[in-house]
């Protein structure tokens, strides 16, 4: 497990039993005894609704039919699996903004579609994602240069196309036209294939950690928060309201900011091969800036801790990823609702959004106002045309 860089860290108003001794909890007590925040709590909250949305409207779009739609029969055999546990049916109805339910006139059971403002944001996501393929471009040279080898399985990269803001299609419309870039090559099993990065000298200056903008940033400022002087090696932080930071701890965390590392695209050399304590702290750190750089490359500033898990061993991360974010809550914040451990990059967020949004943050962005929405705005007629008998 990670090397935590503090040993107390108190709550306010909380008694001795609440302080958290990582070597004396397992991983699961861990992460229950984490510093709630409430306004990543809230976010959340809504998103783990969002995403069963996103899961059936992928279904819907990926149907042969015209217009896109799947049978209420279909969806009820997926019910565990998109962990619908009133059916389908009752989620279905809960979002009249987003699905509605019909007849099918010739296969004589019911059916769900996408309403026209669902399908409204879907189009604008789809527009912004070709228009941002450049910047697609660039995170996806950026991932793989953080890897030793330059290359990562085609599947992981699968498992976070859609955090990457890649389009669906990427394999065509982003690997296949930059063969001068990438390289796609079979792996040792059956259907397996790895994209390789080509070794050129074209992309090389986009390879800056996105922490290196606000340590020039914050450097240029008159009253920076941060020692000049230990700017080069230093993270923003920022920690949960009503979290009671001990002197002990603030001396670790000044400590730990003026401890040098090799970043995320630089290569690594002989002396940080040797398995000494003063390496692990600097490996320890330079996995931090790592996982920071990823969740830096995604559209939304956050993804799941298993997606990235993927990627562990490719970036030479010899710790529990999962430990690492709640090692450092003033980077990042985890989440455990919805069923899944989510990750967010603290220092992109205020109040629940993105301080600097982007085309393709601002179209999902809608959805999840859609889903907000639930039945309101809707005339009682309305209301019904968008239901069928429970019995069907």
């Amino acid at each position: 497990m990670a090397t935590q860089i503090f040993n107390k860290v108190r709550p306010a108003g909380a008694g001795a039993a609440a302080v958290l001794r990582r070597t004396k909890t397992t991983s699961a007590q861990y992460v229950d005894s984490r510093f709630r925040d409430p306004t990543f709590e809230k976010l959340m909250e809504k998103y783990k609704h969002l995403l069963k949305v996103i899961s059936i409207q992928d279904l819907i779009l990926a149907s042969n039919s015209t217009p896109p739609s799947v049978s209420l029969d279909f969806l009820h055999r997926l019910s565990q699996r998109l962990h619908l546990n009133r059916g389908p049916a009752a989620f279905l109805r809960k979002y009249p903004h987003i699905f509605h339910i019909f007849n099918h006139p010739v296969k004589l059971q019911p059916f769900c579609t996408l309403t026209p403002a669902a399908l409204k944001i879907v189009r604008e996501e789809s527009m912004s994602v070709e228009n941002s393929l450049p910047l697609a471009l660039t995170r996806l040279i950026k991932l793989l240069s953080m890897s030793l080898s330059k290359k990562l399985p085609l599947r992981a990269i699968f498992k976070v196309w859609r955090e990457l803001g890649l389009p669906d299609n990427f394999e065509d419309s982003v690997i296949s036209s930059n063969s001068d870039i990438f390289l796609l090559q079979d792996g040792n099993e059956p259907n397996t294939h790895f994209l390789v990065l080509n070794d050129s000298e074209d992309f090389k200056d986009c390879l800056i950690p996105a922490v290196e903008n606000w340590r020039v940033v914050e450097c240029c400022k008159e009253d920076c928060s941060v020692d000049r002087t230990d700017l080069k090696y230093s993270f923003k932080q920022g920690f949960p309201p009503g979290m009671r930071l001990k002197k002990n701890f603030k001396a670790k965390v000044k400590e730990w900011q003026r401890l040098p590392y090799v970043g995320p695209y630089e290569e690594l050399g002989v002396e940080e091969m040797r398995r000494t304590k003063s390496r692990m702290m600097r490996m320890e750190k330079r996995a931090v800036g790592i996982v920071h750089e990823f969740l830096s490359l995604t559209v939304e500033k956050m993804v799941e801790v298993e997606k990235i898990s993927h990627f562990r061993k490719w970036f030479g991360i010899d710790l529990n990823v999962r430990d690492l974010f709640l090692d450092h809550p003033g980077l990042f914040y985890l989440s455990t609702k919805g069923k899944r451990h989510t990750v967010f990059l603290r220092e992109a967020y205020e109040r629940g959004c993105l301080i600097e949004p982007n085309p393709v943050y601002e179209a999902r962005r809608k959805l999840l106002d859609l889903v907000l929405l639930g039945c309101r705005g809707l005339e009682r007629g309305d209301d019904k045309s968008n239901s069928v008998d429970q019995s069907e």
